[in-house]
Parts: structure tokens; C-alpha cells; sequence
């Protein structure tokens, strides 16, 4: 599919701008929409070196607007949707802007990938429409359990897209992966926010819960997967894990990263980062069954590799400053 067209909503995020980024450097000619501030900011697009920002079509928007959805969509092959709004503590302040980006955002993709005929479309989910896990591992088939807004927005995303499926033939295929981690990644998440409070030499590593078990993947994994899942015909109409068949918590990548960073600092819980009892998810825990039979596709990077290239990425001083440690961000 080498000068394939192809549209990456949400390019300027994590995810979106490793997948940008990789889809580029494979000879696809890549349209990145970006979230449209007046800053003219293209988000960790912005980091990318030249060379590769030079090849990159940029398009700012909103997803949310179906007007400027359907003229990115235009000329258009494949698309990978990515946009979405992804921190669960703020779906509970905000939970009517998770179903504009995520709901209606997705169905602005899905009518104006219909409109166009592109001719594939990867919506992405996330493994936490899953809840907590009722056996492992999980695979496509495990019940649906909406634990947060964030989660309930991304089942109606995913109910949306199976049904532009069914009901117009739409080529979808919904790609779920589960806990990806790597440069880039939001303070948000639990990897960034341990090695940032340590590099940043505090005494104290806030957290929430250190119990919850995530099923890891390396953001480069991830990126490759989208693509083999792209270029997989039969794996239109399904939906589909990006995960590792493995587990484990954040207790125990928290001592890790504290032993290779600063074993004299200490973890303490902050109770501001709890999610409520019955919202958080304890266990995910991934099958990748479908995936490896579909496409044989497997993990590159072992996790301890992942982990140290994550840590070499966020201990540049350029990188750091960009993160606001001390902070708990939503």
C-alpha cells in the first residue's frame, strides 16, 4: 500500500503522532488532522524532525465538526481514527465533551468515510471498555462494562462504527489496544507520572491505587499493529486487541522504575488520584489471539527494553520541561 493516501485523526497525540511518524517513514503519503488552536500548535508533530514534518500533509479541525471532517476526508483511502478525548478523572467532571469527541466525533468520521467511499477505516477503542476483567484473558468476546463516561463514550463510539458496518457496508474495522506507554505519552498516564515525579528528583512519587494490574504495550508495537491491521482484509467488520498476553500492576512497575532512578524515594498515595471504587478497572489482562492469527503480528520490544528506551526519552532535559511534575493532571 506504499503512497497510499491515508488520514490519522488525533495525529498531534501520542499515539497519532508515533503512528504519523511511522506511517511516513513507510512511504505512505499521510494527511494529519490536528486539533485547531490558535497557538498554529501541531502537538508532538511539532517534535518531529524535518525532514519528516516536510512529508506530512497538515489539516487542523475539530472532529467534532462534521463540515471539516468531510473536507479532510477527501482523496482519501484509509483512515485511522485516533481523536478522541482519553483521561478518565476528567470524564467525570466533563463527561458531555467525551460523547461530542468521542460519539459524535466518530460518527462525523464514519458519514464522511461513507460519503467518500475511503476504503478502509480503523476506529480506535480502548481496552477499557472492558472494565475490570471477568476472565482472562480478554479477548473480543468479554462483556462490555462502562466504569467511567470515558469508557461508556468509547462503547457508543464502538456501537456506532459496527453499525455503519451492518447497516452501509462500511469497511470498518474497530482496533482496540490496550495499556500503550512510551515517549510522548500524557502525564496522565501512570508511567509518565512515576519517572517524571523521579527525575524531577522528588522524595515522594504520588499515585492512586497500586493494585490495578495493565496489560503494557510499547507505543512502536502498537503503531505496526494498526498497519498490519490496515493492510488485513479479513479483518474487516471485527474488532480487535493490540495486546501482550501479559500483566502487571502498577505497584510493581513503580518499584522498578524507583530502583533505576532513585531507590531512596518513597511511594505514597494521593487520594485525588483514586478513581471511585466501583469506576476503577482492577485487571486487564489482553488476548492478542486474533491479532497474531490475522496478521502475524507480535510484539518487537520486550517490556524491560520498552521501559528503558521510555525512560532515556523523558530523562532529555528538552523532553522533561515539557511536563509539569508537580501537577496532578486530570
Amino acid at each position: 500500500m506504499s503512497k497510499t493516501k491515508v488520514l490519522v485523526t488525533g495525529a498531534d497525540g501520542f499515539i497519532g503522532s508515533h503512528l504519523t511518524e511511522y506511517l511516513v517513514s513507510k512511504g505512505y503519503a499521510v494527511r494529519a488532522f490536528c486539533f485547531y488552536n490558535s497557538f498554529n500548535s501541531w502537538g508532538w508533530l511539532d517534535t518531529l524532525p524535518k525532514d519528516t514534518l516536510d512529508k506530512i500533509e497538515i489539516f487542523t479541525g475539530d472532529v467534532r465538526d462534521p463540515n471539516g471532517v468531510r473536507v479532510a476526508m477527501e482523496g482519501i483511502e484509509v483512515v485511522y481514527h485516533l481523536a478522541a478525548l482519553i483521561a478518565i478523572p476528567f470524564s467525570y467532571h466533563s463527561p458531555d465533551s467525551y460523547i461530542d469527541t468521542n460519539v459524535k466525533g466518530t460518527l462525523n468520521i464514519l458519514q464522511a468515510a461513507r460519503d467518500h467511499k475511503v476504503e478502509r477505516v480503523l476506529v480506535t477503542s480502548t481496552s477499557e471498555v472492558y472494565g475490570t476483567a471477568l476472565s482472562v484473558p480478554i479477548n473480543e468476546q468479554h462483556p462490555k462494562q462502562a466504569q467511567s463516561p470515558y469508557s461508556a463514550s468509547k462503547i457508543g463510539a464502538d456501537a456506532i462504527a459496527d453499525s455503519f458496518y451492518r447497516s452501509f457496508q462500511l469497511p470498518v474495522t474497530i482496533v482496540r489496544p490496550f495499556n500503550t506507554f512510551g515517549p510522548r505519552q500524557s502525564a496522565r498516564a501512570f508511567i509518565p507520572t512515576i519517572i517524571t515525579q523521579l527525575l524531577n528528583g522528588f522524595k515522594e512519587i504520588k499515585l492512586g491505587d497500586l493494585t490495578p494490574t495493565r496489560d503494557l504495550l510499547y507505543v512502536k508495537d502498537t503503531v505496526k499493529a494498526f498497519e498490519a491491521i490496515a493492510n488485513t482484509e479479513t479483518l474487516v467488520g471485527e474488532e480487535v486487541n493490540i495486546a501482550t498476553n501479559s500483566e502487571i500492576s502498577i505497584g510493581h512497575v513503580a518499584e522498578i522504575l524507583k530502583e533505576q532512578i532513585n531507590p531512596n524515594a518513597r511511594i505514597v498515595t494521593d487520594t485525588d488520584r483514586l478513581r471511585p471504587e466501583n469506576s476503577e478497572v482492577f485487571r486487564l489482562f489482553g488476548d492478542n489471539a486474533k491479532l497474531m492469527q490475522h496478521c502475524s503480528w507480535k510484539p518487537e520490544y520486550s517490556f524491560e527494553a520498552a521501559l528503558a528506551e521510555t525512560v532515556t526519552w523523558f530523562s532529555d532535559a528538552e523532553n522533561l520541561k515539557q511536563y509539569k511534575a508537580g501537577i496532578y493532571n486530570l
